[in-house]
């Protein structure tokens, strides 16, 4: 990365965060975190054998000395449930950052987003670092940085639907008047140049799993979104030039001789 991203006052070098479902087996998916060039790495506290330490677990395939979990509380569907999962994962020593989701509707998996705001209000006075996942309405996420989140995580397009962005126009927005904290695309990337255009648009990261995990050469594509998003954050830095209606020499045909 040519620059790094910095969430509650740590930096990591890398700007794409990694999950750890529907992966074809374990030792795929930490093929696919090597490739990735991940720092951050997010699991779901309910999916983690947190019991019974003799049992394999995903845990196992994910270095502690080498990527930082961030659990998340996903299949949460109140923000009680939320909360009980983030404490759980705390006091199991997971972490005392969340990515925190409250999920409202259970086909689409939009969030809750009054549950999403109750939470973080909760777990920010508990000493948690809050990052929840959002959609992208402009106001909702002022309010989250309100609570006290400590990035804003607005969807792309709904969870494992592939589809890219879907609502420029909002992302675009989000970029412009959210600057207090980092936003983190999360959610509908299904390609790398899905990837490249939110890190256009300004973004500070992006969080995928789907995308990679499904893909037919999963450690193959978690290289490509290596890159994509390299290639969108130094796009992004570089400015690029200005549209034009008409076309414009790439020779022009100053001092050239008649």
């Amino acid at each position: 990365m040519p620059d790094g991203i910095t969430i509650a006052g740590r930096t990591f070098r890398s700007r794409l965060l990694v999950g750890t479902g529907k992966y074809r087996s374990n030792q795929e998916m930490a093929e696919c975190h090597k490739a990735s060039g991940a720092e951050v790495v997010t699991v779901a506290v309910r999916r983690v054998n947190l019991t019974d330490r003799t049992q394999e677990s995903l845990l196992d395939y994910i270095p502690r000395d080498e990527y930082f979990l961030l659990p998340n509380t996903a299949a949460c569907f109140t923000a009680d449930e939320a909360i009980r999962a983030a404490r759980l994962g705390r006091e199991v020593g997971l972490s005392h950052w969340v990515k925190l989701e409250v999920i409202g509707d259970p086909e689409t998996l939009f969030p809750d987003n009054e549950g999403l705001l109750e939470a973080t209000r909760v777990l920010v006075k508990e000493g948690f670092v809050v990052l929840p996942y959002t959609t992208d309405d402009l106001i909702n996420a002022r309010r989250l940085v309100d609570a006290g989140a400590a990035a804003v995580m607005p969807l792309a397009a709904p969870i494992g639907s592939g589809l890219g962005i879907q609502n420029m126009t909002n992302l675009r927005i989000l970029r412009e008047k959210i600057t207090s904290v980092p936003l983190i695309v999360d959610a509908g990337v299904g390609t790398a140049s899905d990837a490249a255009i939110a890190m256009e648009l300004g973004y500070d990261g992006i969080l995928m799993n789907t995308a990679i995990a499904e893909a037919g050469d999963a450690p193959r594509m978690a290289e490509a979104m290596k890159h994509g998003v390299i290639a969108g954050r130094l796009s992004f830095l570089a400015g690029r030039m200005p549209r034009r209606l008409y076309a414009s020499a790439s020779s022009p045909m100053t001092g050239v001789s008649r």
